[in-house]
């Protein structure tokens, strides 16, 4: 099973889980103050994905399996949650509400559609393998390294949190050599059918080029309840970069 980050509500509710689900190269420590101010009032779990974090490294990446991966968290702990999702996660959330319906309540994909994407990832792929991971003790040493392959500090950061320093020797907590193989499936959509009936939003930032309307057709084609709302000034990186706002806007929309 995936590798899960509990946060107990402050204040139980009557209200359901909520399911955190990261990106790609992403894990549930980046999720970590969304979850615990999220967990004021519902059990909030975070998850690292296959792959990623503390999960175990497997042969594949595909959404069915990511969502296969997500079933098995909910089923587990009650069978039914909200689910929220951000990039990659997104679209293993969408898969998950489309083939597993009736584990999730409501659902909030964070900045992606259910569309093929044409860009790739694997320049970051590449430049993780190119750090020299020899003698590291310190992060700042990691950084001032990786900034030979890679200009922006807050990539970099984003990047460093899945750096395991502890280990003997360091190493990536990410299955560099699986993603990598499986860039084109992570980036692409499986085409998968049918539809989602239930309360869904699709948050983008408002500068981010990811949600189009030239997707809307998609959406509600899938998801006929969609709602789709925008965070201003925020890019890709939504919760990151408005972080009280993406907060606010998944608290209201989730409130019973």
């Amino acid at each position: 099973m995936l590798n899960i980050v509990l946060h107990p509500a402050h204040s139980p509710s009557t209200l359901p889980p909520l399911l955190i689900v990261h990106g790609l190269f992403g894990s549930a420590r980046n999720w970590g103050v969304i979850a615990r101010r999220m967990a004021a009032d519902r059990e909030v779990l975070a998850v690292d994905m296959r792959n990623h974090g503390e999960s175990p490294w497997m042969p594949a990446q595909s959404y069915a399996d990511m969502a296969a991966d997500l079933a098995e968290v909910i089923a587990a702990h009650g069978g039914r949650m909200d689910v929220m999702g951000h990039s990659m996660g997104g679209k293993a959330a969408m898969q998950l509400a489309l083939t597993h319906g009736d584990m999730v309540d409501r659902l909030i994909v964070a900045d992606i559609a259910p569309v093929a994407y044409s860009h790739d990832q694997s320049q970051h792929i590449h430049a993780m393998r190119a750090l020299d991971l020899t003698g590291l003790s310190a992060r700042s040493e990691a950084d001032r390294r990786l900034a030979a392959q890679m200009d922006d500090p807050a990539l970099r950061a984003f990047f460093l949190q899945s750096l395991d320093l502890k280990a003997d020797p360091v190493r990536w907590r990410l299955n560099l050599d699986v993603l990598e193989a499986e860039m084109a499936s992570i980036t692409g959509w499986p085409g998968t059918t049918g539809r989602f009936d239930g309360s869904a939003l699709f948050l983008a930032g408002g500068d981010s080029t990811y949600i189009l309307p030239e997707h809307r057709p998609a959406i509600r084609d899938l998801f006929p309840a969609a709602r789709l709302a925008k965070i201003p000034n925020a890019g890709h990186w939504l919760h990151a970069e408005k972080p009280r706002e993406f907060e606010e806007t998944m608290r209201i929309f989730l409130a019973r």
